[in-house]
């Protein structure tokens, strides 16, 4: 913790430098590694970063440019700063861990115009060990009431040229392959963006707490600088602000090794704690679909002789759930307007589909239905039907909706990442919630840690997922694609990429398949978190294939820890996760297109304990491209001070029960 001395020290810091520059103010995180200078330079604003006395963000300019109004850049003076500590740990309702360690020292800086109207605005600083996180905030105040954003000016001035991994902003969903290149040579991309420093310092930039404003992404000024771009309104307005209100936190993860980025909990941190008073209700789970047979072209979303959302088939499903311990099963296209994608209907079923029937059955077998609201988009005839349709839900006992927004704009017009859109994903969390409902969002915004505040904002896509394996014309999702996308998109929170697919051609697109190894698919179910995950294939894949599919079927989605052992972005990675509700292990372990070795310290396990390891491995033949469903399981005793070699294909993986021995 922060002494009072230590902030003497800082203050005095702040004194002797003012005959450098006009007067400035320092904050340092709990262990003193990071520290944060605030400053004002020629009226602008400015800040700058530190780790281990090294720079990390050199003087960055910040500010807002308003519509009809002077402009919030300059002519600006630092009025006043405050200090604050928190150390406290508080206990998620799901998660990658049980508790979260909440560790910061705060500066809060007021900020006032020189002359003119004195208007104000304050910026607040937390930083935590593994990063900060800064916000601007509008007070109350007679000269600054209603105002449009054009441009908000925050740069990160970066001390290098460094490798990142990105995604066009405009990518539609954010459906894309990332890609590696140099700061400079970015596009506008989306947050988070991932880097790495030359001298080997991880990097990821984002935003916590994206409330009533535009999502933020990043484009190239110069070689080593880049500056906020907001998601425009189709008007050109970036975003529609009355005071009081703040923009979401600018957040930045340093981490000494890529595992480290995994484990970062800042904008979880950042994000106001739970503001439901009765969270009983959600609970998260393992399903299965009438999903990916649609994508194999076996059944139509649309009513007619191939319609997979009827009755029979939902109830067949619901009896392999229930057989083999899976708590629901997603049903999608089971409501009118899927012929024309035009006028859904969310109350009104095909004839063929019974919801009465298919709730009432599903709980005598404990099986829950997940619903589905596809919008194609269209918004305004989805919230004209909001209170109506999840009433109908809450009736029949359905407590999870996956959410679609297929298009690339919303009501034609707006897009996902916009201010507008912004409002919308908020309105459907927040009346989802009354209806004790949870929400897996597709097409959504980037995630930013809301689930802290509503834990029934359960899981989202933002991400290339499983069903580009399925119909894309470039050949699938490449084999290094899941060993990027935990350090990118992961980064901002659980991602509903649904893994376990166990039959990977398409006979209907013969040049898509999956281009993994069976290994790998099982090993995903640990690497790509998400507390809703659906085990994605057609349940006569399973049926066909009952070993491997044990580990789907034992594999938890709430975890009480997580460690990396070892990781490396678009190379590898292994994560080891605890049960939250036993003392088992799971551990998946990945690579990209080429063959390695796993050495794997099980030094996470409870000491002077015995474990049995249920190893489900590539075989020495395996390769993802020639003969990837080959796969060996295997059992041995191990304990803290095992170190097991495993083999990984190309393209392959492995995944690993380790059960404690009674």
């Amino acid at each position: 913790m922060k002494s009072f001395f230590k902030y003497l020290v800082l203050i005095a810091m702040a004194g002797l430098m003012a005959c450098q520059r006009n007067a400035h103010f320092n904050v340092a995180s709990p262990d003193d590694k990071i520290v944060v200078t605030l400053g004002e330079e020629n009226g602008r604003v400015y800040y700058e970063v530190f780790h281990d006395s090294k720079p990390v963000v050199l003087q960055s300019f910040l500010g807002f440019t308003l519509k009809a109004t002077d402009n919030l850049e300059d002519n600006f003076y630092l009025k006043d700063v405050s200090y604050a500590e928190v150390n406290k740990t508080w206990e998620q309702q799901w998660g990658e861990e049980r508790f979260v360690d909440e560790v910061y020292n705060e500066m809060k800086v007021l900020v006032e115009e020189k002359s003119g109207d004195k208007r104000q605005f304050y910026i607040t600083f937390r930083l935590f060990n593994d990063g900060f996180g800064f916000r601007y905030e509008f007070p109350e105040q007679a000269n600054l009431k209603k105002f449009t954003i054009m441009d908000e000016q925050t740069e990160f001035v970066l001390n290098g040229n460094h490798t990142a991994w990105s995604i066009p902003y405009d990518i539609e969903a954010y459906e894309g392959l990332y890609r590696q290149m140099p700061i400079s040579e970015l596009d506008t991309v989306c947050s988070p963006l991932t880097m790495k420093t030359a001298d080997g310092l991880y990097l990821a930039i984002h935003e916590a707490n994206l409330t009533d404003y535009a999502a933020m992404n990043l484009y190239p000024t110069g070689d080593s600088t880049l500056k906020v771009y907001l998601t425009p309104w189709s008007s050109g307005e970036k975003v529609f602000m009355k005071a009081p209100h703040q923009t979401p936190w600018r957040t930045m993860i340093i981490a000494d090794n890529a595992g480290d980025l995994l484990l970062s909990r800042l904008m979880l941190n950042l994000n106001e704690p739970c503001q439901l008073e009765d969270t009983s209700w959600i609970k998260p789970g393992r399903y299965i679909g009438i999903w990916w047979g649609m994508h194999m072209k076996h059944y139509t979303w649309h009513e007619g002789p191939q319609h997979g959302a009827t009755t029979e088939n939902t109830m067949r499903y619901m009896d392999f759930a229930a057989e083999h311990g899976f708590s629901g099963v997603l049903v999608e296209g089971w409501n009118k307007g899927w012929d024309d994608w035009q006028h859904f209907s969310f109350t009104e079923p095909y004839a063929d589909f019974d919801l009465k029937a298919v709730t009432e059955y599903g709980a005598t077998k404990g099986v829950k239905l997940i619903g589905h609201h596809e919008t194609g988009g269209n918004v305004n005839n989805y919230e004209a039907q909001l209170d109506d349709a999840f009433n109908l839900y809450h009736q029949h006992g359905v407590s999870v909706v996956k959410t679609g927004y297929v298009g690339t704009l919303l009501n034609g017009n707006e897009m996902h990442s916009g201010q507008y859109a912004v409002r919308h994903y908020r309105h459907v969390i927040e009346k989802a919630a009354r209806s004790q409902i949870m929400i897996d969002n597709h097409e959504p915004v980037m995630p930013t840690g809301l689930q802290r505040t509503f834990p029934n904002l359960m899981t989202q896509e933002g991400v290339r997922g499983q069903e580009w394996n399925a119909w894309a014309g470039d050949g699938g999702n490449p084999p290094n694609h899941t060993t990027i996308i935990p350090f990118t998109r992961g980064l901002a929170g659980p991602m509903d990429f649904t893994p376990g697919i166990f039959n990977f051609d398409n006979p209907e697109m013969p040049q898509t398949r999956v281009q993994t190894t069976l290994a790998k698919q099982l090993a995903l179910s640990v690497i790509l978190y998400s507390p809703l995950q659906m085990a994605a294939d057609m349940i006569e894949n399973y049926q066909n294939n009952p070993e491997p599919f044990e580990f789907i079927k034992a594999c938890p989605v709430n975890w009480a820890q997580t460690v990396v052992p070892e990781a490396e972005i678009g190379e590898y990675v292994t994560i080891a996760r605890k049960d939250r509700d036993s003392d088992n292990w799971f551990v998946g372990s990945i690579t990209n297109e080429h063959q390695r070795e796993l050495v794997l310290p099980l030094d996470f396990l409870e000491p002077n304990t015995r474990y049995m390891a249920q190893v489900f491995k590539d075989a020495e033949e395996t390769d993802y491209l020639s003969n990837p469903y080959e796969l060996i399981e295997e059992e041995l005793e191990v304990n803290a001070h095992t170190v097991l070699k495993i083999g990984l294909a190309p393209g392959g993986g492995t995944a690993i029960i380790l059960t404690k021995i009674e």
